[in-house]
Protein backbone atom coordinates (compact mmCIF):
# COMPACT_ATOMS: atom_id res chain seq x y z
CA UNK A 1 0.00 0.00 0.00
CA UNK A 2 1.26 3.46 -0.90
CA UNK A 3 1.63 5.78 2.10
CA UNK A 4 2.22 9.50 2.35
CA UNK A 5 5.83 10.61 2.15
CA UNK A 6 7.83 9.80 5.31
CA UNK A 7 4.92 8.13 7.09
CA UNK A 8 6.22 6.72 10.36
CA UNK A 9 6.81 2.98 10.86
CA UNK A 10 4.61 2.55 13.92
CA UNK A 11 1.01 3.59 14.55
CA UNK A 12 1.38 3.22 18.32
CA UNK A 13 3.88 6.07 18.68
CA UNK A 14 2.35 8.39 16.07
CA UNK A 15 0.78 11.63 17.27
CA UNK A 16 -1.13 12.20 14.03
CA UNK A 17 -3.06 9.57 12.10
CA UNK A 18 -3.56 10.16 8.38
CA UNK A 19 -6.28 8.29 6.51
CA UNK A 20 -8.21 8.60 3.26
CA UNK A 21 -11.99 8.93 2.98
CA UNK A 22 -12.45 8.34 -0.78
CA UNK A 23 -16.11 9.31 -1.20
CA UNK A 24 -17.91 10.88 -4.15
CA UNK A 25 -21.41 10.15 -2.88
CA UNK A 26 -22.34 13.76 -2.00
CA UNK A 27 -20.95 15.53 -5.09
CA UNK A 28 -23.37 17.70 -7.07
CA UNK A 29 -21.33 18.77 -10.13
CA UNK A 30 -18.24 16.86 -11.23
CA UNK A 31 -17.04 13.81 -9.36
CA UNK A 32 -13.56 12.41 -8.94
CA UNK A 33 -12.81 13.37 -5.33
CA UNK A 34 -12.71 9.66 -4.46
CA UNK A 35 -9.38 9.46 -6.28
CA UNK A 36 -7.77 12.29 -4.32
CA UNK A 37 -6.22 10.38 -1.38
CA UNK A 38 -4.04 8.21 -3.59
CA UNK A 39 -3.26 11.08 -5.98
CA UNK A 40 -2.06 13.19 -3.06
CA UNK A 41 0.05 10.32 -1.74
CA UNK A 42 1.55 9.73 -5.20
CA UNK A 43 2.47 13.37 -5.65
CA UNK A 44 3.93 13.49 -2.14
CA UNK A 45 6.65 11.13 -3.37
CA UNK A 46 7.76 13.83 -5.82
CA UNK A 47 8.11 16.74 -3.39
CA UNK A 48 10.85 17.39 -0.85
CA UNK A 49 10.51 16.31 2.74
CA UNK A 50 12.00 19.66 3.85
CA UNK A 51 10.06 22.92 4.12
CA UNK A 52 12.19 26.07 3.57
CA UNK A 53 9.27 28.08 4.95
CA UNK A 54 9.33 26.29 8.30
CA UNK A 55 13.00 25.38 8.41
CA UNK A 56 12.09 21.79 9.30
CA UNK A 57 11.49 18.47 7.57
CA UNK A 58 8.93 15.69 7.84
CA UNK A 59 11.37 13.83 10.04
CA UNK A 60 10.15 16.12 12.82
CA UNK A 61 6.55 15.07 12.32
CA UNK A 62 5.11 12.13 14.24
CA UNK A 63 2.45 10.65 11.94
CA UNK A 64 1.29 7.38 10.46
CA UNK A 65 -0.73 6.86 7.27
CA UNK A 66 -3.15 3.96 7.82
CA UNK A 67 -4.51 4.00 4.24
CA UNK A 68 -8.09 4.43 3.03
CA UNK A 69 -11.42 3.48 4.52
CA UNK A 70 -13.63 1.27 2.37
CA UNK A 71 -17.12 2.58 1.60
CA UNK A 72 -20.16 0.87 0.12
CA UNK A 73 -20.81 2.90 -3.06
CA UNK A 74 -23.75 5.26 -2.64
CA UNK A 75 -24.40 4.45 1.03
CA UNK A 76 -23.83 7.87 2.58
CA UNK A 77 -24.99 7.02 6.09
CA UNK A 78 -22.79 3.94 6.50
CA UNK A 79 -19.82 5.91 5.15
CA UNK A 80 -20.37 8.74 7.63
CA UNK A 81 -20.76 6.28 10.48
CA UNK A 82 -17.53 4.49 9.55
CA UNK A 83 -15.61 7.79 9.41
CA UNK A 84 -17.07 8.79 12.78
CA UNK A 85 -16.17 5.48 14.44
CA UNK A 86 -12.61 5.44 13.10
CA UNK A 87 -11.99 9.08 13.98
CA UNK A 88 -13.51 8.64 17.45
CA UNK A 89 -11.36 5.59 18.11
CA UNK A 90 -8.16 7.48 17.33
CA UNK A 91 -9.24 10.66 19.14
CA UNK A 92 -10.05 8.75 22.32
CA UNK A 93 -6.56 7.24 22.22
CA UNK A 94 -5.06 10.71 22.24
CA UNK A 95 -4.31 10.81 18.51
CA UNK A 96 -4.97 13.71 16.19
CA UNK A 97 -6.46 12.96 12.80
CA UNK A 98 -5.78 14.21 9.27
CA UNK A 99 -8.42 13.11 6.74
CA UNK A 100 -7.87 13.15 2.99
CA UNK A 101 -11.22 13.46 1.20
CA UNK A 102 -13.24 12.75 -0.68
CA UNK A 103 -16.15 15.13 -1.03
CA UNK A 104 -16.78 17.63 1.74
CA UNK A 105 -19.52 15.63 3.45
CA UNK A 106 -16.82 13.37 4.92
CA UNK A 107 -16.08 16.24 7.33
CA UNK A 108 -19.36 15.60 9.13
CA UNK A 109 -18.27 12.10 10.12
CA UNK A 110 -14.81 13.18 11.24
CA UNK A 111 -16.05 16.20 13.21
CA UNK A 112 -18.54 13.98 15.06
CA UNK A 113 -15.74 11.55 15.83
CA UNK A 114 -13.48 14.26 17.26
CA UNK A 115 -16.41 15.63 19.28
CA UNK A 116 -16.49 12.35 21.20
CA UNK A 117 -13.20 13.48 22.77
CA UNK A 118 -13.54 17.27 22.64
CA UNK A 119 -17.10 18.42 23.37
CA UNK A 120 -16.08 22.10 23.24
CA UNK A 121 -14.58 21.75 19.74
CA UNK A 122 -14.32 24.75 17.41
CA UNK A 123 -14.36 24.19 13.63
CA UNK A 124 -12.45 26.55 11.33
CA UNK A 125 -13.73 26.21 7.78
CA UNK A 126 -12.02 27.50 4.61
CA UNK A 127 -14.20 27.31 1.51
CA UNK A 128 -15.59 29.14 -1.49
CA UNK A 129 -19.08 27.94 -0.58
CA UNK A 130 -21.02 28.44 2.64
CA UNK A 131 -22.33 24.84 2.62
CA UNK A 132 -25.09 25.98 5.00
CA UNK A 133 -28.18 24.86 3.10
CA UNK A 134 -30.64 22.78 5.08
CA UNK A 135 -31.48 20.68 2.02
CA UNK A 136 -29.87 20.38 -1.39
CA UNK A 137 -31.62 18.53 -4.22
CA UNK A 138 -33.97 17.12 -1.61
CA UNK A 139 -31.24 15.73 0.66
CA UNK A 140 -30.03 16.86 4.08
CA UNK A 141 -26.69 15.16 3.42
CA UNK A 142 -24.69 16.81 0.65
CA UNK A 143 -21.46 18.71 0.28
CA UNK A 144 -23.75 21.76 0.01
CA UNK A 145 -25.29 21.11 3.45
CA UNK A 146 -22.30 19.77 5.36
CA UNK A 147 -21.53 22.84 7.45
CA UNK A 148 -25.20 23.23 8.46
CA UNK A 149 -25.02 19.65 9.76
CA UNK A 150 -21.66 20.36 11.46
CA UNK A 151 -23.05 23.47 13.17
CA UNK A 152 -25.89 21.36 14.56
CA UNK A 153 -23.38 19.03 16.23
CA UNK A 154 -21.26 21.65 17.99
CA UNK A 155 -21.84 22.89 21.53
CA UNK A 156 -22.87 26.17 19.90
CA UNK A 157 -23.30 26.99 16.20
CA UNK A 158 -21.01 29.94 16.92
CA UNK A 159 -18.20 27.43 17.30
CA UNK A 160 -18.23 27.20 13.50
CA UNK A 161 -15.91 29.85 12.02
CA UNK A 162 -16.09 30.24 8.24
CA UNK A 163 -13.62 32.19 6.11
CA UNK A 164 -13.29 33.36 2.49
CA UNK A 165 -16.89 32.39 1.67
CA UNK A 166 -17.92 33.91 -1.67
CA UNK A 167 -20.81 31.73 -2.82
CA UNK A 168 -24.18 30.77 -1.36
CA UNK A 169 -27.91 31.37 -1.57
CA UNK A 170 -29.43 34.40 0.14
CA UNK A 171 -31.16 32.11 2.62
CA UNK A 172 -28.04 30.23 3.72
CA UNK A 173 -25.93 33.40 3.93
CA UNK A 174 -28.56 35.09 6.10
CA UNK A 175 -28.84 31.95 8.24
CA UNK A 176 -25.08 31.95 8.62
CA UNK A 177 -24.97 35.60 9.69
CA UNK A 178 -27.54 34.87 12.39
CA UNK A 179 -26.16 31.58 13.66
CA UNK A 180 -22.47 30.97 12.96
CA UNK A 181 -19.26 33.01 12.80
CA UNK A 182 -19.41 33.75 9.07
CA UNK A 183 -16.76 35.82 7.28
CA UNK A 184 -17.62 36.62 3.67
CA UNK A 185 -14.67 37.03 1.30
CA UNK A 186 -12.33 38.41 4.00
CA UNK A 187 -9.65 36.03 5.09
CA UNK A 188 -6.37 36.74 6.87
CA UNK A 189 -7.28 39.56 9.25
CA UNK A 190 -10.53 37.97 10.48
CA UNK A 191 -8.74 34.65 10.95
CA UNK A 192 -6.01 36.30 13.02
CA UNK A 193 -8.64 37.92 15.22
CA UNK A 194 -10.63 34.70 15.71
CA UNK A 195 -7.56 32.58 16.48
CA UNK A 196 -6.58 35.13 19.09
CA UNK A 197 -9.79 34.19 20.92
CA UNK A 198 -9.28 30.42 20.57
CA UNK A 199 -6.04 30.11 22.51
CA UNK A 200 -6.03 26.66 24.12
CA UNK A 201 -9.36 25.62 22.58
CA UNK A 202 -9.51 22.36 20.60
CA UNK A 203 -9.71 23.26 16.90
CA UNK A 204 -10.69 21.20 13.88
CA UNK A 205 -9.71 22.66 10.47
CA UNK A 206 -11.72 21.82 7.37
CA UNK A 207 -10.10 22.95 4.12
CA UNK A 208 -12.04 22.74 0.86
CA UNK A 209 -9.52 23.22 -1.94
CA UNK A 210 -11.97 25.43 -3.86
CA UNK A 211 -11.32 28.21 -1.34
CA UNK A 212 -8.47 28.93 -3.75
CA UNK A 213 -9.01 30.67 -7.04
CA UNK A 214 -9.36 28.04 -9.81
CA UNK A 215 -6.24 29.42 -11.47
CA UNK A 216 -4.28 27.96 -8.53
CA UNK A 217 -6.35 24.81 -8.02
CA UNK A 218 -8.20 23.75 -11.20
CA UNK A 219 -8.65 20.17 -10.03
CA UNK A 220 -11.90 20.51 -8.14
CA UNK A 221 -15.49 19.65 -9.00
CA UNK A 222 -17.05 23.01 -8.05
CA UNK A 223 -14.61 25.80 -8.99
CA UNK A 224 -15.57 29.33 -7.96
CA UNK A 225 -13.74 32.40 -9.40
CA UNK A 226 -12.21 35.19 -7.31
CA UNK A 227 -10.69 32.92 -4.69
CA UNK A 228 -7.73 33.42 -2.40
CA UNK A 229 -4.15 32.91 -3.50
CA UNK A 230 -1.94 29.98 -2.60
CA UNK A 231 0.42 32.35 -0.81
CA UNK A 232 -2.36 33.70 1.41
CA UNK A 233 -3.63 30.20 2.13
CA UNK A 234 -0.23 29.10 3.44
CA UNK A 235 0.02 32.29 5.49
CA UNK A 236 -3.32 31.36 7.04
CA UNK A 237 -2.26 27.79 7.78
CA UNK A 238 0.88 28.98 9.55
CA UNK A 239 -1.27 31.04 11.89
CA UNK A 240 -2.29 27.76 13.56
CA UNK A 241 1.22 27.19 14.92
CA UNK A 242 0.97 26.87 18.68
CA UNK A 243 -2.79 26.30 18.66
CA UNK A 244 -4.49 23.11 19.82
CA UNK A 245 -5.37 21.65 16.42
CA UNK A 246 -6.84 18.20 17.06
CA UNK A 247 -8.16 17.41 13.58
CA UNK A 248 -7.76 18.51 9.98
CA UNK A 249 -9.33 17.56 6.68
CA UNK A 250 -8.48 18.40 3.08
CA UNK A 251 -11.37 17.82 0.69
CA UNK A 252 -12.77 18.28 -2.84
CA UNK A 253 -9.59 17.71 -4.87
CA UNK A 254 -10.65 15.94 -8.07
CA UNK A 255 -7.72 14.43 -9.99
CA UNK A 256 -9.76 13.58 -13.14
CA UNK A 257 -10.42 17.29 -13.81
CA UNK A 258 -6.96 18.48 -12.75
CA UNK A 259 -4.28 19.98 -15.02
CA UNK A 260 -0.93 18.16 -14.90
CA UNK A 261 -1.66 17.10 -11.33
CA UNK A 262 -1.00 20.59 -9.97
CA UNK A 263 -3.90 20.48 -7.48
CA UNK A 264 -2.84 17.12 -6.11
CA UNK A 265 0.74 18.42 -5.77
CA UNK A 266 -0.66 21.41 -3.91
CA UNK A 267 -2.62 19.04 -1.68
CA UNK A 268 0.56 17.11 -0.90
CA UNK A 269 2.35 20.33 0.01
CA UNK A 270 -0.52 21.39 2.28
CA UNK A 271 -0.29 18.06 4.11
CA UNK A 272 3.48 18.36 4.39
CA UNK A 273 3.38 21.88 5.80
CA UNK A 274 0.64 21.10 8.31
CA UNK A 275 2.33 17.92 9.54
CA UNK A 276 5.71 19.60 9.92
CA UNK A 277 4.15 22.56 11.72
CA UNK A 278 1.88 20.56 14.03
CA UNK A 279 3.16 17.00 13.86
CA UNK A 280 5.64 17.41 16.66
CA UNK A 281 3.20 19.06 19.04
CA UNK A 282 2.16 17.23 22.18
CA UNK A 283 -1.15 15.42 22.33
CA UNK A 284 -3.78 16.01 24.99
CA UNK A 285 -4.45 12.67 26.67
Amino acid sequence: MMRFLKSGPCIRDARWILFGAPSDAAVSRRGGAQYAPDAIRWESLHIETYSPYLGEGLGKASFFDVGDLFFVPGDIQSSLLKIEKVTSSFARKGKRVFILGGDHLVSLGSVKGVLSKFSDLHVVHFDAHADLRDYYLGSKYSHATVMRRVAEQLASPRHLHQFAIRSGTREEIEWGKRNVDLHLIDFLEPLKEVLGKLEGCPIYVSLDIDVLDPSFAPGTGTPEPEGVSVTDLFKALRMFKGHNVVGFDLVEISPPVDVNGVTSVLGAKIVREVLIMLGGDSVDQ
